[in-house]
């Protein structure tokens, strides 16, 4: 007899839902990152912290392995629907950051859950982000505090979200969705 799956049916389909709302956000974020990099480009960082939002909403909620990767990915082909010639981008930054996040609930073998992890995360991905995007728009033109306010909100902006992720994951386990696909 074949062993049973790690994750149930009903896990999959959290993930999928969360996926789907997710990459809808993720897709309108993409479609507002254009034109809030050319008018207001300090704000950047807070519309690409969105991203961090399917792995700490699925994370939170069902605490298993690699929902925030499968979520993540789905997240991603939803937001590509949208924009199918960022599927790249999307795919990447969901390949990212999903493993990130995969890897810092790993360290505590998927039995800790504690919100400081999911924060650690976010800055570790806000980071990440900031480094190659420091470069690709060349933020060395900005006065040095445009300069350390645009790095400041590339942190900060996954770290909102994060919050937003976790107060989601807190809603849908209070009104019961984890009940039924945590097993």
């Amino acid at each position: 007899m074949a062993s049973a799956s790690r994750l149930s049916t009903s896990v999959l389909l959290t993930c999928a839902a969360i996926g789907v709302a997710t990459g809808a956000l993720s897709a309108g974020a993409g479609a507002i990152s254009g034109p809030v990099s050319a008018a207001v480009p300090l704000v950047y960082g807070l519309v690409l912290g969105v991203h961090v939002l399917p792995g700490v909403i699925a994370q939170d909620l069902l605490r298993r392995p690699w929902v925030a990767l499968i979520t993540h990915l789905i997240a991603a082909l939803v937001a590509s629907a949208v924009v199918p010639l960022w599927i790249g981008r999307y795919v990447g930054t969901a390949l990212l950051i999903g493993a990130l996040q995969e890897g810092i609930a790993a360290l505590g073998r998927y039995r800790r859950w504690d919100a400081w992890r999911f924060f650690l995360g976010a800055v570790i991905v806000g980071v990440l982000i900031a480094v190659p995007i420091w470069f690709a728009a060349d933020v060395s033109r900005f006065a040095v505090w445009g300069q350390i306010v645009y790095i400041g909100l590339f942190i900060l902006g996954p770290v909102l979200w994060t919050a937003v992720g976790i107060a989601v994951g807190a809603a849908l386990r209070r009104a019961g969705v984890a009940r039924s696909s945590r097993l």
